[in-house]
């Protein structure tokens, strides 16, 4: 009897253990599953660290969805690119009273360009959560799939343009701290253009 009762104590005991172990397991697979997608899916951009670094924070939402992902990467590249626009911003009003004019000139041009990007990539993110609306065909998606594209390039090319007209400036803190940043964000900028050609590859949801 005894004999049993340990038995039947010891099954008990292994049962839940093992649920436990293949829940935490389940747990796991489910947000590491979506980590993975997210590491996969970086590998195919020119920055993989950078693109990893700033979206695998939002694996939950994500899941694995190639759509959700380009719209999360493209709102984070949103969010930089706009930090960015206020520190030039900022600059611009101290910049006329430099005596550099080569370099005023530089600083206005790149805010310019800066802020055409922020409308660039606000459309984009705009017209990404309109694709997947209930009657959305092949040909709709993609024909907005085609106006992200050229969207998100059009803003990469404005940081290129921005940071190509301090060229000619002198070297100094400004040029450094401005050069800096725009290039930091053009990495945002190429990783999430990157996935939303990703996504368009894929066809329609």
């Amino acid at each position: 009897m005894r004999t049993q009762n340990l038995l039947l104590i010891f099954a008990l005991f292994f049962l839940t253990a093992t649920s436990t172990l293949h829940g935490t397991a389940g747990d796991y697979d489910g947000g590491g599953g979506s980590t993975d997608f997210i590491r996969r899916s970086c590998n195919t951009t020119l920055y993989p660290d950078v693109c990893f670094t700033s979206l695998s924070r939002y694996a939950n939402a994500v899941q694995q969805n190639p759509g959700q992902l380009a719209r999360v990467a493209i709102s984070v590249t949103l969010s930089k690119v706009h930090r960015v626009v206020s520190f030039v911003s900022n600059l611009t009003r101290v910049a006329d009273y430099s005596g550099d004019s080569r370099a005023a000139s530089a600083i206005h041009d790149c805010f310019t360009n800066l802020d055409d990007a922020v409308d660039e990539i606000r459309g984009s993110l705009k017209q990404m959560r309109r694709i997947g609306a209930s009657g959305s065909g092949e040909g709709s998606f993609l024909f907005q799939m085609s106006n992200v594209q050229t969207w998100m390039s059009s803003a990469l090319t404005d940081q290129e343009t921005c940071t190509d007209g301090f060229e000619d400036v002198e070297d100094g803190t400004v040029k450094t701290q401005v050069c800096d940043r725009v290039s930091n964000v053009k990495k945002f900028t190429s990783n999430a253009l990157a996935l939303v050609n990703s996504y368009a590859n894929k066809g329609a949801p």
